[in-house]
């Protein structure tokens, strides 16, 4: 290799590596400004994803649920009960909202879950009756036990606070954020209470975009 040869490829391999190093930047600085908005919208991705305990549900038609199997479609878990008078009825009346405005293929890769914290009353039969009245393509979980539920939640980072069901209309004391499931069946990420309708309605739909 001649001296210009030399020196025509080291320009070569600099202008690459400069061309390169702007990419990355501009990529970064893109995926900061996705992150950005998501974060502005309540949507806080994990830096990794956590995979969910093999912790059995039952669905509101009676169905089997493994909760390390909810796959193929992105998943919004809130954590709540039929009986809850204000919290639960208000968030799930957001999210029938903010799902109707969705452009319908974005719909068709979201479900949104409730799972109940509250067994003791929460039978598949009270599930399907309840989520009728918000959209019947809800899908609403019951736990065979408290200590199922508390496995799920703990796992996803979702508190609650099991109740006395001796007391005579007990209420339970829980989170109003959702964990974001992933069409892996991994959890992605949370979405914090309150929720801005606008907002998520204008960041879903790249979010499920992802793999």
């Amino acid at each position: 290799m001649t001296r210009t040869q030399k020196t025509v490829f080291i320009l070569v391999a600099l202008l690459a590596l400069i061309m390169g190093l702007v990419f990355n930047s501009l990529m970064s600085s893109k995926n900061q400004g996705n992150n950005t908005a998501l974060i502005d919208a309540g949507i806080i991705l994990l830096p990794q994803s956590r995979h969910l305990p093999a912790v059995k549900m039952t669905n509101q038609d009676g169905q089997p649920v493994l909760m390390n199997e909810l796959k193929d479609k992105w998943s919004l878990l809130f954590f709540g009960y039929t009986f809850c008078p204000d919290i639960c009825p208000t968030t799930l009346s957001q999210l029938r909202q903010i799902k109707s405005e969705l452009p319908k293929e974005v719909q068709d890769k979201l479900q949104i879950v409730l799972v109940s914290v509250d067994p003791n009353r929460d039978t598949p039969q009270q599930l399907k009756q309840y989520l009728g009245y918000f959209d019947p393509q809800f899908v609403g979980l019951t736990p065979g036990s408290v200590q199922a539920l508390q496995t799920l939640a703990s796992a996803v980072s979702i508190p609650f606070i099991p109740a006395d069901t001796s007391k005579p209309n007990y209420t339970v004391d829980h989170s109003g954020n959702l964990a974001l499931i992933g069409p892996d069946g991994t959890q992605r990420g949370f979405i914090r209470a309150p929720f801005n309708n606008q907002k998520m309605i204008a960041q879903l739909p790249g979010l499920v975009e992802r793999p």
